[in-house]
């Protein structure tokens, strides 16, 4: 086997094929090229663009040209223009409410005219660069906003699928729907219900054939459906009605009082750049989910996506278009689609004129009834149950309820205004209301803050303090977010006082747990020295002081300082401790005088590490220990790589009774658990105790010790359904090489826990297929090479010369090992397909699978771009922290 591996890597042509580059070549200049990608999203943009402008110009009291009017310039300007390239932009079901008032009140001309003062309004901001000052608007406003115009949008649609013709208000609206109800149009009603259940039926239909048919938009099925049986069955119903172009109406002069002007502008306004900046927002996540689209697309400029939808509100408005904003359904639709570049917003803009030019026989075929049904459940998804969930979650339901009623019956700026003004007072009550309560329990004194701890709070701060009596236990916990100056001051100077008096005080928060501590037994820290509230206080050459590496439960843990123990030195500071919650045991020398430290010979070593954070090179790899300063307790000690080539002779003799044993590591490991961790994942653990295991994924990887799964995947308890296995191997199911182990955990995660994906990762170095690589055929069968019999297919997979070679984006494999490495992870994938449960699941389209290899020594994740053609690992991009 290892002679076929070796002639397969110096095949200069394969080397070749490594080599080539994943993505395609640029285009020669001067040339205009795009990519299969872009050209089929566009086509499925277009699909959902086109029925939604129609029902969106129907629903607003517009001619329904400008509905496509306003689609093509979103498509051809901002895509062009915007700076977020997969953002599509068109007439948007939040800017129908405001329009259909701007119509009733101004007409449509005016309309037009106030479309691109609006335009011209973004501009102005889109140049004094303040696009993400539209992103402190609190979520509860803008999620209420978009509710009220579902609700108003839903009611008016109604009164069309009903056969009848909608009022101007909500409220009349509401009160005329009893009459309508009463004397439906059959016809209409029939249209109507059954473009809602195609709608609500399409994208629910089961199996590999459901799978293919929700390729096709649920939209252009359901007009389409009903389009067809209402020709066919000649129903007697109101139909689109696409005048000649060479009537349509262009922008005029704005007629009207100045003031309500100036409101329209600044309502559309507000409306159209708030909603394409979420948008915009909401687009970088869908491209951060998709593995290598990041680099390729980037994130989105905000101030130049502002400019690109004022320059499309100028030109839609000029020519006699609707409003146009980012629109959520379509951007979703062109990233899930595949799109890689703004070519294909521009192409969905280019299949619009054309089906307003060519298609307007067919477009007239269309029954009203069936496009009040499609905007009518849009408006009715507005009203999204998540938002919901999330706003109560967070404590801001009633400004929700307020604007979202504030837009039902008032309109969008009064409702939003109300929103803004509620969720003001909400905000200065919570900053006034603090609540600080003390009691006795357990023997130490609890001083528990719930809220903002401002100057407001100070007296009530110390008065509560001050109950705590000298030399005693203390434990304040800061269940709020913000603390300022006054309040930080008169916190640290009583927790001085109170330490100095021999007392002890441990700072705690309900996300992290303990913050800080000040003991009396000889391990406080240096008088004068405190760590400010609300940063970690783990000792080391780095401090981190991001919340989010320590509110992760199972990641990184704040270090208290070191209690003096049967195995600390009485004269070792606290400070002299450089560990790392991930530093190998081996390593763990915090509770050793630098004069006792053990060191280890390089003859007992055979291979060595780096500075000992557990980067290894090798398993089992060990290192030497070299004091800078032995005489000097406390200095930090510096770990000595050295070679077996290059022996050095001992500093110090190595003696058993000197070099912990295994118990003891294990339960100094246990007890830091205890001290450090625990605090920080109690809650957490008790949650998953009642609640039981809810894991999203199954990763299945090497029992390689250097593969920290939860530090790799940045998850904690409860995250990931783990299986490990010498190899990283998926046994095929059967009786003659099945492995039950394996497949009973792929079994239960699969059908009792339910999760969504499967992950196979790899690892460099991989002990198991250098064993697969040197192995012969005929040897001796221990249990280890009848384990390892599941890997063979990798190795012919990988000497077959009719299959293409896994490799990594950008280089080639570094040597036959690696290469190895890769092909088995695709090899079990195939694998885990052969499961029957597996299987089942991907049939349903309920489970994905991931192939995954990770390089020990680079620190470096690859995931697994394609499988059955070009098996590409691409490189994973260090995301941007969130702000």
């Amino acid at each position: 086997m290892s002679a076929c591996a070796t002639a397969r890597a110096t095949d200069p042509t394969r080397t070749k094929n490594i080599h080539q580059s994943p993505s395609p070549p640029p285009p020669p200049n001067g040339r205009f090229r795009i990519a299969g990608a872009d050209l089929s999203a566009s086509i499925a943009v277009f699909l959902i663009a086109l029925p939604l402008s129609l029902g969106i110009a129907l629903a607003t009291g517009a001619p329904l040209q400008a509905g496509l009017v306003a689609a093509a310039v979103g498509g051809l300007v901002a895509g062009r223009l915007g700076g977020s390239p997969l953002q599509v932009s068109g007439p948007a079901a939040g800017l129908t409410v405001v329009t259909a008032d701007l119509i009733h009140r101004y007409g449509w001309r005016t309309t037009c005219a106030i479309t691109v003062l609006a335009g011209v309004a973004q501009l102005g901001l889109g140049c004094l660069r303040v696009a993400r000052t539209a992103l402190a608007v609190s979520p509860a406003i803008v999620h209420g906003m978009l509710a009220g115009i579902g609700v108003t949008i839903a009611v008016a649609q109604l009164h069309i699928v009903l056969g009848g013709t909608p009022e101007s208000s909500v409220l009349d609206n509401l009160r005329a729907l009893p009459a309508q109800v009463a004397g439906p149009h059959p016809a209409a009603v029939s249209v109507g219900v059954l473009t809602l259940t195609l709608l609500l039926l399409w994208p629910r239909v089961p199996g590999r054939a459901g799978r293919l048919l929700r390729t096709v938009p649920a939209a252009l099925v359901a007009v389409a459906g009903a389009t067809a049986v209402a020709s066919l069955t000649g129903l007697t119903v109101p139909r689109v009605e696409l005048p000649s172009w060479s009537s349509h109406a262009l922008a005029g002069l704005p007629e009207g009082p100045v003031l309500g002007i100036a409101a329209a502008v600044l309502t559309t306004t507000l409306v159209c750049s708030v909603q394409s900046l979420l948008g915009a927002v909401a687009v970088d996540k869908l491209v951060s989910a998709r593995p290598g689209l990041t680099t390729r697309v980037g994130r989105s400029d905000l101030d130049r996506e502002l400019l690109g939808q004022g320059t499309a509100n100028v030109v839609s408005g000029a020519l006699g278009g609707l409003p146009v904003a980012g629109v959520a359904v379509r951007s979703s639709a062109n990233v899930n689609a595949g799109a890689v570049s703004r070519n294909s917003t521009l192409l969905h803009g280019v299949l619009v004129v054309a089906a307003a030019l060519l298609m307007v026989p067919l477009l007239e075929l269309i029954p009203l009834a069936a496009l009040a049904a499609l905007v009518m459940s849009v408006g009715i998804q507005m009203v999204s149950l998540h938002h919901i969930r999330t706003v109560t979650r967070h404590r801001e339901v009633l400004v929700y309820v307020v604007t979202t009623l504030g837009v039902v019956l008032f309109g969008v700026l009064q409702g939003v205004i109300l929103g803004v003004a509620v969720a003001v007072a909400v905000a200065m009550h919570r900053l006034a209301r603090t609540r600080i309560t003390h009691e006795e329990k357990e023997g130490a004194h609890h001083v528990h803050v719930r809220g903002q701890l401002t100057f407001l709070a100070v007296p009530r701060l110390s008065r509560a303090l001050h109950l705590v009596p000298h030399g005693t236990r203390a434990v304040v916990r800061l269940d709020g977010s913000f603390m300022d100056h006054a309040a930080y001051e008169s916190l640290q100077d009583w927790q001085k006082t109170h330490t100095a008096q021999g007392g002890t005080v441990e700072l705690t928060d309900r996300r992290t747990g303990v913050r800080d501590s000040a003991h009396d037994d000889g391990s406080r820290p240096a008088e004068g020295v405190t760590t400010p509230i609300g940063t970690s206080t783990r000792t080391g050459p780095e401090t981190d002081t991001d919340p989010d590496t320590t509110s992760h439960a199972g990641t990184t843990a704040p270090a208290r300082p070191t209690t003096p123990g049967p195995d600390t030195a009485p004269n070792t500071p606290p400070t002299a401790c450089r560990c790392r919650p991930w530093t190998p045991w081996r390593n763990h020398h915090c509770a050793h005088p630098p004069s006792a430290r053990p060191t280890t010979h390089p003859a007992d070593t055979g291979t060595t590490t780096g500075t000992g954070t557990g980067a290894g090179t090798g398993a089992g790899a060990e290192t030497t220990d070299t004091p800078t300063d032995p005489t000097a307790p406390g200095t930090p000690t510096t770990h000595t790589p050295t070679t077996p080539t290059t022996p050095a002779a001992p500093t110090t003799p190595r003696s058993p009774a000197s070099e912990p044993s295994s118990v003891q590591q294990l339960a100094r490991g246990i007890s830091a658990f205890q001290r450090d961790t625990a605090p920080l994942v109690r809650g957490e653990l008790a949650r998953l105790a009642r609640e039981g295991q809810r894991p999203s994924q199954l990763f299945l990887t090497c029992a390689d010790s250097r593969l920290v799964t939860s530090m790799i995947t940045s998850s904690g308890p409860g995250d990931l359904f783990v299986v490990r296995n010498v190899g990283n191997l998926v046994p095929p199911p059967g009786r003659e090489s099945g492995d039950d182990s394996v497949a009973a955990a792929i079994e239960y995660a699969v059908e009792v826990l339910k999760v969504r994906s499967i992950t196979v990762c790899g690892h460099s170095g991989c002990g198991a297929m250098q064993a697969l690589l040197s192995s012969e055929p005929g040897g001796a069968r221990t249990p280890l090479t009848r384990w390892l019999r599941h890997g063979r297919p990798s190795v012919a997979r990988m000497a077959d010369e009719g299959r293409p070679w896994a490799r990594l984006s950008g280089r080639a494999p570094a040597d036959a090992v690696e290469q190895l490495c890769l092909t088995n992870v695709v090899q079990q994938l195939e694998h885990l397909r052969a499961h029957e449960s597996v299987a089942r699941a991907l049939r349903d389209g309920a489970l994905e699978l991931h192939g995954m290899y990770f390089h020990v020594g680079e620190a470096q994740a690859y995931l697994l771009a394609g499988a059955g053609g070009s098996e590409v690992f691409d490189h994973v991009e260090a995301a941007e922290r969130p702000r």
